[in-house]
Parts: C-alpha cells; sequence; structure tokens
C-alpha cells in the first residue's frame, strides 16, 4: 500500500498529480486538429480523414507503452464548446425535436464526445491518428484499445474464453 491507501501493483508507475477539477475529471491532454471551428468539422470522423494529433502531458507518457500493439483506439474527450442545457434538439437535417439522449450531437449535459480512430504512429507522448470530429484544442479525457488481450469473450455456445474482445 503507498501512503494513500492504494494499491500499486508491480511494475505500475503513479504521478503525484494536483486535484482534479471538473467533476473529478483530469484531462490527460489536448486534441489537435485541422478543425477550427465546430462548422469545419465533420458530422463522424473518416478513418481516411486527416491526420490528427493526441498530445498527451508528458507525466502520462508511460501510459502509453504498449499502445503501437493496437490499430484501432477508442478516444474521449470532452467537447469544451458544446453547450449542456438543452433536452431536445432539432438536427439540421430534417428539423424533428428529439430528445438529447438519443442523438448523436456533442450538445449534452456532460460533453464527452468518444470517437473510433485508427492509430497512425507514436511520437513520444503524442499519437497521430485518422478519424476525428472535433476541434483542434479540445480538452483529451482518455484513451484505450477497441479490443484488449485481457478481456474475456463469449463464443458462439455462450462459453467465456479469453481473448480479444
Amino acid at each position: 500500500m503507498n501512503g494513500k491507501g492504494q494499491d500499486i501493483r508491480p511494475g505500475e508507475l503513479r504521478a503525484d498529480l494536483p486535484p482534479a477539477e471538473d467533476a473529478g475529471l483530469r484531462f490527460v491532454g489536448r486534441i489537435r486538429t485541422p478543425f477550427a471551428t465546430r462548422d469545419d468539422c465533420p458530422r463522424r470522423g473518416d478513418p481516411e480523414g486527416p491526420e490528427c494529433r493526441l498530445e498527451l502531458d508528458p507525466v502520462y507518457a508511460p501510459a502509453l507503452e504498449g499502445i503501437e500493439r493496437f490499430s484501432t483506439l477508442e478516444v474521449l474527450y470532452w467537447l469544451h464548446e458544446s453547450r449542456r442545457d438543452l433536452l431536445t434538439q432539432s438536427p439540421r437535417r430534417d428539423g424533428a425535436a428529439r430528445g438529447t439522449f438519443s442523438l448523436r450531437s456533442p450538445v449534452r449535459p456532460n460533453p464527452i464526445g468518444v470517437s473510433s480512430v485508427t492509430l497512425v504512429r507514436r511520437e513520444g507522448a503524442t499519437l497521430v491518428v485518422r478519424g476525428l470530429d472535433c476541434v483542434d484544442g479540445t480538452p483529451l479525457i482518455d484513451l484505450k484499445p477497441d479490443r484488449c488481450d485481457h478481456a474475456v469473450r463469449r463464443d458462439g455456445a455462450g462459453e467465456t474464453t479469453p481473448g480479444d474482445a
């Protein structure tokens, strides 16, 4: 146990960080895209779209160890320019009002964006990816492989087996 009552396993590295802000989230970096405004952003990220950069704060560089083994990553980010007060919205394409939770709109009570991206390469504490749809400078919440060697999956007979899930 460390001094704060949290177990740490062999090989794990702990960082001393300032207190978290904004609902306890800790941004781990910034996203760099060619999209200056929300109107510039594509409606969905394109796996063949422009190269974008996930620039992690240097303290998180060790957390990227092994990431190169994965071709597809899930990226979670804070849609910092989005309003948070609409319960229903009327999409531009058809004008019919729908509940916010039935839409993929960036306007939500907790504006968390998620994209599945293609990892192009790693450059130290920066990942170059394709498939993002957010404005330049968007705060990065987290990222993870879309599949993991440690997951458990169900085979066709309903049995669980170790492997990619």
